[in-house]
């Protein structure tokens, strides 16, 4: 069981058991793009009391009988096409669909529920901004992170890549992530927390709950990186130019 600590990040935690996500998530607290706040920092920030989440945390990481996905032991090049093949592949698939229902929702609903027009735009401009970014990291960060692995593992020399410091890509990446989780978070507020109205057709049910498992799908995705890929791939570079 993981024993919390004052100097623990909430990523940190949510790394070592991601079972915390459904505490944090369920209290509104951002574990991925925000993931370097300590419980109390966070805690302070929502007007929480820190005792009463770290009881929260307790009581569900007491269950012995999880059996997490211990994602911080995987290797890098493992890691990164996990990430490649189960959340980018994810995304790539439901973003057509969404947008298709989307569309339908202001062409029928929109008259009554103009919030959908807010909700489209949002998830247009995430959908064209998560393409471009799966993208980059698929073709230049990926790539070198797995030749980094190898370069450790048979102990050979490879030159510096062009981009310099991993910390280039990887800051740049972060701060994409952080413009999508706000986006959701606008997207969540407009939809009642993927709540849909009375009046909704079974389409309008549909299409939020795809919504809000995108979200989550996304929480996730963010966190392996922000969390566990990026931090590991900063320190492997450290040791394979020292």
């Amino acid at each position: 069981m993981m024993t919390l600590s004052p100097e623990m990040t909430i990523g940190e935690m949510v790394a070592q058991d991601y079972r915390a996500a459904s505490v944090f998530g369920k209290h509104g607290i951002d574990f991925c793009c925000k993931g370097h706040r300590t419980l109390a920092e966070a805690c302070e920030r929502k007007g929480f009391s820190t005792e009463e989440i770290e009881r929260e945390l307790n009581e569900i990481l007491r269950d012995p009988s999880d059996n997490s996905i211990d994602f911080k032991s995987w290797p890098l090049d493992l890691l990164t096409s996990y990430i490649e093949k189960t959340h980018h592949r994810y995304v790539e698939q439901q973003i057509p669909v969404l947008l298709q229902f989307l569309e339908k929702l202001c062409k029928v609903h929109g008259g009554r529920h103009p919030e959908l027009f807010d909700i489209y735009d949002l998830f247009r401009f995430s959908a064209g901004d998560l393409t471009q970014h799966m993208k980059k990291e698929e073709l230049i960060l990926f790539p070198f992170i797995n030749k980094m692995v190898l370069a450790e593992k048979y102990n050979v020399n490879i030159d510096m890549p062009n981009f310099g410091s991993v910390e280039n890509p990887i800051e740049m990446m972060k701060d994409e992530h952080t413009t999508e989780g706000e986006r959701f978070a606008t997207i969540a507020t407009l939809t009642d927390g993927f709540t849909p109205p009375e009046d909704a057709c079974t389409t309008y049910r549909v299409t939020f709950q795809m919504l809000k498992e995108f979200e989550q799908d996304l929480h996730r995705h963010i966190h392996l990186e922000n969390n566990i890929l990026f931090p590991k791939a900063i320190m492997m570079q450290k040791l394979v130019f020292s």
